[in-house]
C-alpha cells in the first residue's frame, strides 16, 4: 500500500518538542524499512501547530490522498497529524501512526 509519511514540529517552542524534524523522518524509516507492505511514496514536513486547523502541507496532503494518490499516512506519533477536532476527524483516511 502506498503512504505519504508526514513529519511535524511545531511552531512552540523547541524545549517542548518530542523529536525533531529529522528524528521522526529516521523513527519512521527504522520502522517501516523492510515493509514490503508500507511503500512511502513522499514525505510531507511542516513548521506549524496542529492546535487550530489551517496547515497548508497537511491540507494539500490529505487532498492527494483524497484523490488517490496514496492510501494513508504514517507518522512518528498520532499528535503529529492532528490536535484539533476538525483535522482530527474529517477525514476518513486510513493511517499508521505513533509506533
Amino acid at each position: 500500500m502506498k503512504y505519504f509519511a508526514y513529519c511535524r514540529k511545531s511552531s512552540e517552542g523547541e524545549e517542548r518538542q518530542a523529536l525533531s524534524i529529522p528524528a521522526q523522518i529516521d523513527e519512521i524509516k527504522r520502522a517501516f524499512a523492510g515493509d514490503p507492505e508500507i511503500e512511502i511514496v513522499e514525505w510531507f514536513e511542516e513548521k506549524m501547530s496542529a492546535k487550530a486547523p489551517g496547515r497548508p502541507v497537511y491540507a494539500g496532503m490529505i487532498a492527494r490522498i483524497e484523490r488517490g494518490e496514496a492510501e494513508g499516512i504514517v507518522a512518528w506519533h498520532p499528535d503529529r497529524l492532528a490536535r484539533n477536532s476538525v483535522d482530527g476527524g474529517g477525514s476518513s483516511i486510513s493511517s499508521i501512526a505513533g509506533f
